[in-house]
């Protein structure tokens, strides 16, 4: 093993809890290693949604201009089609803050943007190729993290560790923090199909009997999401490239002059739907936050918003602490006492919408209607404003409070 490292904070996981929280510590005069296991931010089909309530800590750190100008779609309105019926779900463009609507942008450039921001304080230490693999204690207080680099294992000793390495955390179950797993009837995989000229700006859902495909508008390509029942992608791929194209062109005709840009199966990736929670976000010396805290639903792409919400709310309790070499578990309990309420809420509305909907519609039946309570949107738009609300801010939005560079 190399030589140990020393730093006060250490998070495992590149992703947007860990690059926000690293960040805004730093940015606060912590020193702080953010450990990301690939050599690039470059991997296909993750979140790209930026929303509103992210968007509005651009503005807060004074970045939201450059922010904007790189490549990004606005989604203003969230629209759902339930046979000929089209519903318009949610209107952003009326939310009290700066940008309202969502920015659809490849996330590695979110992460690259946050990356050369943090980049800017000399307390700010990317470490890439670089995978946390275990925990290093110190009786029952955790102190650092064992980690797997290019040139052998080492060990980085902090203050603080920081699980944010996403829904397959390594670190989490090493805590032995167990969970809650509320379970999901539906896998999604995410293709492209190329946006030509005359087709619709809308992003939104298309619901048949049967079958779900969302489509996400991303400027010159479709970002595209076909929802199928739980564990049912390998036996539609048994079925050939043939049966997954006639799914979807029966449920958007339109698409069925470009479906033979799906030459192969590795064109077509699978993101298995999980939705759990911990009892508990802690233990001495170590904190998790993100996926690793609480896996999201794709629904609403808002797990993304809620993780950096999570960093913000952590940089918020834990950057004063950190200077004072004084970080206890009641400041870490009060981080998740923080989160717990907007998590809870979220994957209740997120579990209620997979029963009442997404189930529903992948039972089939003989005629697709759309629920009650979205056929009120029609009669009455201005409630669109509410799911707006609780889509683009979320539950209990956070603002930075952490402080940037304070004297010592």
């Amino acid at each position: 093993m190399q030589d140990e490292l020393r730093t006060t904070c250490c998070i495992a996981g590149g992703g947007p809890a860990g690059m926000m929280l690293g960040l805004l510590l730093a940015r606060a005069g912590i020193d702080t290693i953010v450990l990301e296991k690939h050599r690039d931010f470059l991997r296909d089909f993750r979140g790209d949604t930026i929303h509103p309530s992210t968007l509005q800590l651009m503005d807060e750190l004074g970045w939201l201009e450059d922010f904007l100008r790189l490549p990004h779609q606005k989604v203003e309105t969230l629209t759902g089609f339930f046979g000929r019926t089209r519903i318009r779900i949610a209107d952003l463009r009326h939310l009290p803050v700066k940008a309202g609507y969502i920015a659809m942008m490849p996330q590695w450039d979110f992460l690259n943007f946050l990356a050369s921001r943090a980049a800017l304080y000399p307390s700010f230490r990317l470490m890439m190729r670089s995978k946390a693999k275990h925990l290093v204690r110190d009786g029952d207080r955790i102190v650092g993290v064992d980690i797997d680099t290019d040139s052998g294992r080492q060990r980085i000793l902090a203050n603080l560790v920081v699980a944010a390495d996403g829904r397959h955390s390594t670190l989490r179950p090493e805590a032995n923090l167990p969970a809650t797993d509320f379970g999901a009837p539906m896998d999604v995989l995410w293709f492209r199909l190329p946006r030509e000229p005359g087709d619709s700006e809308e992003t939104g859902g298309y619901f048949g009997i049967g079958n779900i495909l969302v489509m996400l508008n991303r400027g010159d390509y479709w970002q595209s999401a076909l929802v199928i029942p739980k564990g049912g992608a390998d036996a539609l791929r048994e079925q050939g490239l043939e049966k997954f194209r006639s799914i979807v062109t029966g449920l958007v005709p339109f698409l069925r002059d470009r479906m033979a840009t799906i030459a192969d199966w590795d064109q077509v990736k699978l993101l298995t739907v999980r939705v759990d929670r911990l009892e508990q976000w802690y233990r001495d010396g170590l904190l998790c936050i993100g996926d690793a805290a609480h896996a999201m639903s794709p629904i609403g792409g808002v797990g993304v918003n809620l993780a950096v919400q999570d960093a913000v709310a952590a940089a918020n309790e834990l950057w004063a602490p950190l200077r004072d070499g004084r970080v206890t578990t009641d400041h870490l309990r009060r981080v998740q006492a923080r989160r717990m309420f907007p998590t809870r809420v979220t994957q209740s509305l997120q579990l209620t919408l997979q029963r009442n909907v997404i189930y529903r519609v992948l039972q089939g039946g003989d005629q697709m209607t759309p629920p009650l309570l979205l056929r009120l949107l029609t009669s009455v738009p201005l409630l669109s404003r509410i799911p707006a609300r609780l889509l683009g801010l979320g539950m209990r939005p956070e603002h930075i409070r952490s402080p940037e560079r304070p004297a010592a």
